[in-house]
């Protein structure tokens, strides 16, 4: 009841401020949260982190690690909180988040605003957590070397963090996505590694993919990965890509997400399965807003899923119904764990 008037609050507010109205009530510990949902055939292994679940929250939603503490009882079994950056920036000017509710989808253009790498590893170093949380790593817009500044969020930060992420695919920091070609990538992914050896607990770190890549150049992407001995992809970021929707901000500039997304960023990890084999672990993110979309990522592929745009309509209960609502089908289908179905359905989204 709670959350479904909340939501219709929120749907008629600016959806910039709807966002941090909700982490604000996060922040409160006020609201009934059940903790992570497990079981048996839900706990599953990723890239050596104990999950009890595997429906993740994605980046971009808790950017500063504000709401970690409450996050973590939502339901979920892992949270990835920023992008950070070396230093705070405030992002592109607003309005720069647009609802598109005709199609379940959203247009951001954030710009990767954050409070910069040490506020947010000074919540993350203080945050009781029940469920692993990775921090997504960025670079200043302005910064002379923004290779390196993923290595420097990476090294102040990784005593925190149970994972980090390299995010090369937002559309929103200008040339940001040139740093996925195989020469920049490889020497980015070199300089983060080594931060990463230099840890007194080296972290799985993923790769965050744009769905708007070729055949040859995620070819090249598996090969980099595969050669820098990541621990994963996470497949895929937000798009370009405005085919066929509706809704009258459809025309804004920015990355798309919500339910356009399903099925480009699907295959495009059905791709990367086939590329690698099964063998490098992925994480399946884009237009999962149901068990069943959720099942399909599973069978495209994924070892895991991650929601965001989602929860703005169907609200914060919806990881939890999607935790319960895969572990009844696999019940179903006679799988005692996740690891069974990954990738049982590939090849019918190639």
């Amino acid at each position: 009841m709670w959350e479904r008037f909340g939501l219709s609050v929120m749907q008629r507010m600016d959806p910039e401020r709807a966002h941090a109205l909700a982490i604000t009530a996060l922040k409160t510990g006020l609201l009934p949260l059940g903790g992570p949902v497990t079981s048996p055939r839900l706990a599953t292994t990723l890239a050596g982190l104990a999950l009890p679940n595997p429906v993740g929250l994605a980046a971009g939603f808790d950017k500063n690690a504000e709401a970690v503490p409450a996050l973590s009882r939502a339901g979920f079994g892992f949270l990835e909180v920023g992008a950070a950056t070396p230093v705070a920036q405030p992002g592109n000017a607003k309005p720069r988040l647009f609802r598109l509710t005709e199609d379940a989808a959203a247009i951001n253009r954030f710009g990767f605003n954050n409070e910069g790498m040490e506020a947010i590893c000074g919540r993350l170093a203080e945050a009781p957590r029940q469920v692993p949380v990775g921090l997504n790593l960025g670079a200043n817009k302005d910064s002379a070397d923004r290779a390196g500044d993923f290595a420097r969020v990476l090294a102040h930060c990784g005593p925190h963090l149970d994972f980090a992420t390299v995010n090369v695919s937002s559309p929103n920091t200008e040339r940001l996505r040139d740093l996925q070609g195989r020469a920049a990538l490889d020497r980015l992914l070199a300089g983060v590694m080594e931060a990463n050896a230099e840890l007194a607990r080296p972290l799985p770190v993923f790769l965050k993919i744009a769905p708007d890549l070729s055949d040859d150049e995620l070819a090249e992407i598996a090969e980099v990965a595969l050669a820098q001995h990541l621990a994963g992809i996470i497949a895929t970021n937000t798009t370009l890509s405005r085919d066929g929707l509706h809704g009258p901000h459809k025309g804004e500039t920015g990355g798309l997400s919500g339910q356009p997304l399903f099925e480009k960023s699907t295959r495009v990890l059905a791709k990367l399965y086939k590329l690698t084999d099964g063998g490098l672990p992925l994480i399946g993110v884009g237009g999962v807003g149901s068990v069943e979309q959720a099942w399909e990522k599973l069978r495209a592929g994924a070892s895991a899923v991650q929601l965001y745009t989602a929860l703005v309509y169907a609200g914060l209960s919806l990881a939890g119904r999607i935790a319960q609502g895969l572990d009844e089908k696999l019940e179903g289908a006679g799988a005692a764990s996740v690891a069974e179905i990954t990738g049982t359905g590939v090849d019918a989204w190639l």
